[in-house]
């Protein structure tokens, strides 16, 4: 099984300039299943995608892949056309709120918003905004979501990650992907990895993901990614000493971060003498949580946990 996505994913891209349409082209070399796009000023176009498959992510689809995915004005148009239930948002940072609140208007389930440099009082205007909804959101400024070999929502390289026990959730785009590829080669592989990513206001937190990881029957055990600011961290320690059946590890990116200066991006500041690493790593050794003293250290801190 997976958490957030899998085969039956129908997904939409709403902003398909250049980045859009480039990363949109890797979703469905994967074997994403991509049935629409929303963008005004090029609905009622067809834009073709085709290329070589990715065989390391996707094992036996064929050599080729040619997709002609129709570009429609509105969400509510793409989803009452193709049944999509998801949605990866692209759309330039000062018109990405808007595009997020369009998305949950239309009843979506999913929406992965990648965007970065959204600012912050639009997030807290969507999120008001989507209050009582049952649409999710992951993101906005994260690599996305994936369940390897099923479908890949985001900028992650899909070729690191393989099919396992595994999940993982990470604040910080870069360390997903390290964590990824660790587990990859000491053969645990990964049930689905998600991005949340770092900004102080976002979608989905590390108990909504971790949640759903301890009810997954497929996933063993978790990595959890965290970094300096905020208390999401502390927050995901309470959790898993409370209610987690499952091993977890974690790294905390920051140690040697100043107190005051962003580093980074928005969410990685350590401000009112709160948010520190020292404070993130003694909470979630508390709880029982495996931290790696390095990146590099992560798939041992995940293989120790196992045990």
């Amino acid at each position: 099984m997976s958490i957030l996505v899998d085969l039956n994913t129908k997904l939409i891209v709403q902003g398909v300039g250049k980045t859009g349409e480039f990363h949109t082209d890797k979703s469905i070399a994967y074997g994403t299943n991509t049935v629409g796009a929303v963008h005004p000023s090029k609905a009622g176009t067809t834009i073709v995608f085709e290329g070589k498959t990715d065989h390391s992510g996707v094992p036996g689809r064929g050599d080729t892949y040619r997709v002609e995915v129709p570009v429609f004005a509105t969400v509510r148009d793409a989803v009452a056309a193709t049944g999509a239930n998801a949605s990866a948002v692209y759309v330039p940072p000062p018109f990405a709120a808007d595009a997020i609140m369009e998305a949950a208007e239309s009843g979506i389930d999913l929406i992965v918003a990648i965007t970065e440099g959204v600012p912050v009082a639009d997030m807290v205007k969507a999120k008001r905004y989507m209050e009582g909804m049952t649409t999710r959101l992951v993101g906005p400024n994260c690599p996305g979501v994936i369940t390897p070999g099923e479908c890949k929502i985001g900028i992650m390289p899909g070729y690191i990650h393989r099919k396992g026990r595994i999940g993982v959730i990470s604040r910080s785009g870069t360390l997903t992907y390290e964590a990824v590829h660790q587990l990859t080669l000491l053969g645990l592989g990964q049930t689905t990895a998600v991005g949340i990513g770092g900004d102080p206001v976002n979608g989905t937190n590390f108990v909504d993901v971790l949640r759903k990881f301890n009810d997954d029957p497929e996933t063993e055990g978790v990595v959890m990614i965290g970094e300096i600011g905020g208390t999401a961290e502390e927050e995901a320690a309470e959790f898993v000493a409370a209610e987690m059946r499952k091993p977890v590890a974690g790294f905390i990116a920051g140690t040697t971060a100043p107190p005051g200066k962003r580093m980074g991006h928005a969410g990685a500041i350590i401000s009112g003498g709160k948010g520190t690493a020292a404070a993130k790593i003694a909470a979630m050794r508390e709880a029982g949580i495996v931290v790696a003293e390095t990146p590099s250290d992560v798939g041992k801190a995940m293989v120790e946990a196992l045990r």
